[in-house]
């Protein structure tokens, strides 16, 4: 007998469906942000010095800021320094910009070439240093435009006007209420422009011909359409390639003798005659029903003379190589026995068997060929640098075209280049986390759901997936794999842990709890999907310490706090909706000189913020260098209300914690 060929069709089956799985993934990446009102260029630019006093600051958006919108400017001492703001005329953008609109399901671009600006007011200049500018508009197709930049002044301090005062004012409810609706039901912003406004139309190009080497245009849709195209005509050839005649075509054969029937204890079955005719799912009766060995991967055939096959069942029985054991129908009597794997025939042969590894080498080959000419076909142009894009990004929610994405996980931090969010499932929204104790197909399940109160109890649990299986691969962030944050819910008790994990995925960390009553357990960490992408995630789950509990009164709202031998100040104007930044000064309190600041968990300073009620969560992580001395942090707040801020620091290897409360109306 012919042994089988060393190329199985299960091979060929897998690297079709990778390739093919691949374009899936590929094709559904390609779609390009859909934002309007991109913030374009500014005076000053991003990032720049200034070195004269100046009046204003100018920012430059692809269509007409809401008349409502929200504008700021905050100088390095964390004072708000605007003065109200008003419209400018439009002039040039430096550089054209691209936004992409959805038409009848396809994405449109248009290039922009006129900057319409929004000019922000200074009232003083009151310090050399970094000065933030955050804004908050809706465009006119109801999407959030929310963004900060920042740029330094080195020039000489200006006075205040007489009578002035640092505005305090919060954004528009109005405007908030427009970015509510757009991020629940997906309609239009009902906030208006004026008359004026409206009959003003954003300088919009043609959509990019193929020719545009600066954009996608029909180059980048042809590209990935001869990419689908030439998988699926592979894909349709190897499957409609005939079978050789005389020979079974299908995945299995079903084909028995009675000569060779055994019994389930794989004994020969006196007495018993018959056979099952094989038919192929796709191309009729061609096996013969001969003797020899069964294939493990035989599937149930139904009637006598009347078996099918159904490919999509031989590839299940594939997919589970420890169950050698199948059913098939034989003899008149309909009987079934199991077909066992000292049945097979060494012989027996398939028709996809018969694709040598030549020819699997061509058609993978050229599936992938055919993948990366239409991948880069698409992203011709596409990598240009963006005009925006040395502009600072928010904290969190929806951006500008190109910017980033919302924060799904209750993230906001900033590494490096300024602050970013986590993609998650917001959708422009400003959200809040470990208020479930699922999400993302992950869920906390703790081991323990009470302890004694004042005794050092080992807190245990595990990050259990849809596999009801514990997760143990999790990526490293900020020094640890998992930070755990317990806080009363009366929004006492900060802790701050770093549980450790056994091979089996359950973690554990010592945990004293003094005062009797509910606390949040909070997990923060990014677990590694299988298909190896992180997922960033914080779950939370209450936790009782049982007893006669007395609430504590949350503090009065204040921006100072004292932190064993260190003042902390607070220094910024946390704002519904809107990024705003916020900068911590630690001093020392006997001498008052600054505090030598060290990196803590990889960064100079963390904050978590918890919302009263709820106990919505927001870890919000800073510069990754300081800012005029101080520790600068973009904070998003989700919604009025009170909060209390948490503040970790070190110094001389030593963590320290201030706690803020802070009022929101």
């Amino acid at each position: 007998m012919r042994r089988l060929p060393q190329t199985p069709v299960r091979m060929v089956s897998g690297l079709l469906a990778l390739v093919l799985a691949s374009a899936v993934a590929l094709l559904a990446s390609a779609q390009p942000a859909a934002a309007h009102g991109t913030l374009a260029m500014s005076t000053p630019a991003a990032d720049a010095t200034v070195s004269e006093p100046m009046t204003s600051v100018q920012l430059f958006f692809t269509e007409k800021a809401a008349a409502n919108a929200y504008f700021t400017v905050t100088a390095p001492g964390g004072s708000r320094v605007d003065n109200g703001w008003t419209y400018g005329e439009p002039k040039p953008l430096d550089k054209p910009v691209r936004e992409y609109f959805l038409v009848d399901g396809k994405f449109e671009p248009r290039e922009y070439t006129t900057g319409f600006p929004a000019v922000v007011a200074l009232a003083h200049l009151p310090a050399t240093g970094q000065y933030s500018v955050s804004y908050l508009s809706i465009s006119s197709d109801g999407d959030t435009v929310r963004g900060t930049m920042t740029f330094r002044y080195s020039g000489r301090a200006t006075a205040a006007p007489r009578g002035w005062s640092p505005p305090t004012n919060q954004p528009d409810p109005t405007l908030l209420a427009a970015t509510e609706q757009h991020k629940t039901s997906g309609q239009s912003s009902a906030v208006p422009t004026t008359p004026a406004e409206a009959t003003t139309a954003p300088a919009a190009a043609p959509p990019v011909a193929s020719t545009d080497e600066d954009g996608p245009g029909a180059m980048a849709w042809t590209g990935w359409a001869v990419a689908a195209v030439a998988a699926l005509a592979a894909f349709i050839g190897w499957r409609r390639r005939p079978a050789p005649v005389g020979r079974s075509s299908g995945r299995a054969r079903t084909s028995t003798s009675a000569s060779k029937r055994r019994s389930p204890d794989n004994r020969p079955a006196p007495g018993k005659t018959g056979t099952t005719k094989g038919v192929s799912a796709d191309r009729g009766a061609g096996a013969p029903a001969g003797g020899g060995k069964r294939r493990p991967n035989a599937v149930p055939a139904g009637r006598k003379g009347d078996a099918v096959v159904n490919a999509r069942t031989a590839v299940a029985v594939e997919a589970t190589p420890t169950d050698r054991e199948v059913h098939a129908s034989a003899g008149p009597s309909g009987e079934s026995r199991p077909i066992l794997g000292s049945d097979l025939d060494a012989g027996a042969e398939v028709q996809g068997s018969r694709l040598s590894n030549t020819h699997l080498a061509m058609l993978v080959g050229g599936l992938v060929l055919a993948l990366l000419a239409g991948f880069g076909l698409a992203r011709i142009g596409t990598d240009t640098e963006s005009p925006a894009g040395t502009a600072r990004q928010p904290a969190a929610g929806a951006l500008s075209a190109g910017q980033g994405e919302s924060a799904g996980d209750g993230h906001q931090h900033a590494p490096g280049i300024g602050p970013h969010t986590h993609p998650g499932d917001g959708g422009g929204q400003i959200i809040v986390s470990g208020t479930t104790v699922s999400s993302a197909g992950y869920t906390l399940q703790p081991l323990e759901r009470s302890q004694p109160a004042s005794a050092r109890t080992d807190y245990r649990f595990r990050i259990v997936g849809t596999d009801r299986q514990p997760a143990t691969r999790f990526a490293v962030v900020h020094d640890k794999p998992l930070h755990m944050i317990v806080v009363g819910r009366d929004l006492s008790g900060y802790q701050h842990l770093h549980p450790t994990m056994a091979p089996d995925g359950t973690w554990s960390v010592p945990l004293t709890l003094t005062r009797p009553g509910g606390y949040r357990i909070y997990t923060d960490f990014s677990v590694t999907a299988a298909n190896d992408t992180q997922v960033p995630l914080v779950l939370g789950v209450d936790h009782t310490v049982p007893g006669a509990h007395t609430p504590t009164a949350l503090p009065a709202a204040q921006t100072q706090a004292v932190a064993g031998p260190y003042a902390v100040s607070m220094n910024g104007t946390p704002t519904v909706g809107a990024t705003a930044p916020m900068q911590f000064q630690i001093n020392r309190v006997d001498t008052s000189a600054p505090a030598k600041l060290e990196r803590y968990l990889g960064a100079y300073g963390h904050l978590v913020v918890v919302r009263e009620g709820d106990l919505g969560y927001v870890h919000v992580h800073p510069e990754q260098e300081l800012v005029d001395g101080a520790v600068k942090f973009w904070l998003t707040a989700p919604s009025a209300g009170r909060y209390r801020a948490f503040f970790d620091f070190q110094v001389d290897g030593k963590v320290h914690n201030a706690e803020y409360t802070i009022n929101l109306p």
